[in-house]
């Protein structure tokens, strides 16, 4: 007999086969545990501390997830899951956790029979088709400019979360940012950027009724001196510099030797000449308010207050971008080569109010403004930031609609018809894909199943009523009503998903769970390689007088 031939390190532990399948699928369940009863209206809040010891609430499933710390490498991949569904589309990040791991779960079984997973993959990819050409079937082409059915919509998808008890407030906030930023790119396109030209500014303090969207922005900051410049000013006309407008002193230090007394008034002056100038041509524009985003002198803020101008420095670069959107400036960088052109005349109003003890500097009723504030005021810090997330979800919803306007059927008929269709086209594969393709057809009813289960109903009793109505496919828009957990129409009750939402949930979901199922090794317990030389970290070596200054104690 041979000795056994050690490939792997002794620390290395190497599981594989079918063992890391269950395990995977274990551990996918686990995640898919914690975030199921966050999905639907009548959904649980999570409270969660983060390593600072704040606390999140929330039941926003990306958010959940994004401070989790997880061991296992599978559950990490499903939490990127959610990441990637928060970053493409923005809402159904609950849902993709729960779908990928119902497609986990049923795999299970097969694996158990010794179906090789790429089989099992095959079959998946080949319902997933299928499921997107229903989803094509059954959408609904809507117009993006009739506010109504955005209305409904928006309200569908952040009907599940906290705000929902605030009504209309935050669905009209989402709506209004994002018609407000949208961009024309031709040929019927738009593009709204959220991240860039939409600002959500959070005071704390007042009610949440009294937070609106500006026609314009808000910032954080207060004109230079305010005892001597305007705080209020109508029609302003706007200059954005990002150039301080101070003396620049030298790069490192600079001697000057000065023989004679005299001049050192001259360089004095010449300083003073020199920021004089500069406030001259800024001067020549007549304007009303100059912000810039670097720092501005005492004698600057002199000349410029004397002219009745109004000045604000240190402006951060994203704000200036904002403000330059939203009146129509442009942003110099040096005064002498301002221009007519880039004076902002578009803002109806600057003014400078006080909310809390903060001074915010307001630049409103802009006309056709292409950024703007969205402004929420709470009780308190944490109810506020979930107002934002929640805010944040509705306007990607708003997005997508803008960017693709069509709708289907929310409160798991999607989910319903799309399993339908796809048990019966099952009788017609051929061959061993037959079991694993039903089995996909039964997953996509996690998500129906889970909401009736939040909502408190007979899990087995609704669920089989569901399944006959749409047993053949047909009638749709039947699903359940996450409030009180009946079987209704959803078109009547206005409870409708975008369709690149749900798409992208089906595409990552199965996407994702083949990925997990196609793994059959895996290896911990690697060790950083260490630099040659460097030798393992062996034990502390006890040094005495003669070697302390050896070289070994600090391997570089």
């Amino acid at each position: 007999m041979h000795a056994p031939v050690l490939v792997l390190k002794d620390s290395l532990k190497r599981e594989s086969g079918s063992k890391v399948q269950h395990a995977n699928i274990q551990a996918s369940k686990a995640v898919a545990d914690i975030i199921r009863t966050t999905l639907g209206p009548r959904s649980m809040l999570k409270m969660l501390l983060d390593a600072s010891g704040g606390i999140v609430v929330t039941n926003d499933g990306n958010a959940i997830l994004r401070e989790l710390d997880v061991a296992h490498p599978a559950a990490k991949s499903m939490i990127e899951l959610s990441r990637t569904q928060d970053e493409e589309v923005g809402d159904g990040t609950t849902s993709v956790i729960v779908l990928a791991g119902e497609m986990l779960h049923v795999a299970e079984a097969f694996i158990d029979k010794h179906y090789h997973p790429t089989v099992i993959c095959r079959a998946y990819n080949k319902a997933l088709e299928d499921a997107i050409a229903v989803l094509d079937k059954i959408a609904l082409s809507i117009d993006a400019k009739d506010r109504a059915t955005m209305l409904g919509l928006v309200k569908s998808c952040i009907g599940t979360k906290f705000t929902s008890q605030f009504g209309d407030l935050i669905a009209d906030l989402a709506i209004d940012a994002t018609t407000t930023v949208g961009v024309d790119l031709g040929q019927g396109l738009r593009e709204v950027d959220i991240k860039k030209y939409i600002k959500v500014e959070k005071v704390p303090g007042g009610q949440l009724e009294d937070s609106r969207v500006l026609k314009g922005v808000m910032f954080n900051k207060d004109v230079v001196t305010p005892g001597k410049m305007r705080r209020k000013i109508v029609n302003p006309r706007i200059i954005l510099l990002d150039c301080p407008l101070e003396y620049k002193k030298g790069e490192n230090q600079t001697n000057a030797e000065l023989l004679k007394e005299e001049d050192w008034g001259v360089l004095l002056k010449l300083e003073e000449e020199y920021i004089e100038n500069l406030c001259v041509q800024i001067l020549k524009f007549k304007p009303d308010l100059v912000i810039t985003e670097k720092g501005l002198s005492d004698l600057a803020c002199h000349y410029l207050s004397k002219a009745g101008v109004s000045a604000i420095r240190r402006v951060r670069k994203t704000d200036n971008n904002r403000i330059a959107k939203a009146c129509g400036a442009v942003i110099v960088n040096r005064p002498d080569e301002l221009q007519e052109s880039d004076v902002g005349t578009g803002a109806g109003l600057f003014e400078v109010k006080k909310i809390g003890d903060e001074f915010f500097a307001f630049i409103v009723d802009c006309k056709d403004p292409k950024a703007c504030t969205v402004l929420l005021r709470g009780p308190s810090k944490d109810l506020l930031n979930e107002v934002e997330r929640n805010l944040q979800d509705a306007m990607s919803v708003a997005r997508n609609i803008i960017k693709n306007p069509k709708l289907l059927p929310g409160g798991g008929a999607t989910e319903l018809t799309v399993s339908a269709t796809l048990k019966q086209k099952s009788s017609s594969i051929e061959g061993i894909e037959k079991w694993p393709y039903e089995a996909a057809a039964i997953a996509f009813e996690a998500i129906p199943r889970t909401l009736a289960q939040n909502c408190g109903v007979n899990v087995i009793r609704t669920m089989t009523a569901l399944q006959g109505k749409h047993a053949n496919g047909e009638n749709a828009w039947i699903g359940i009503d996450g409030n009180t957990g009946a079987i209704t129409d959803m078109m009547e009750r206005k409870i409708w998903d975008a369709y690149n939402v749900k798409a992208q949930t089906f595409k990552t979901a199965i996407e994702a769970a083949c990925m997990l199922l196609r793994i059959d090794d895996i290896v911990s317990g690697i060790k950083k390689k260490q630099p040659p030389g460097a030798g393992g970290p062996s034990k502390p070596k006890v040094e005495t007088e003669g070697d302390a200054d050896n070289e070994q104690i600090l391997p570089e």
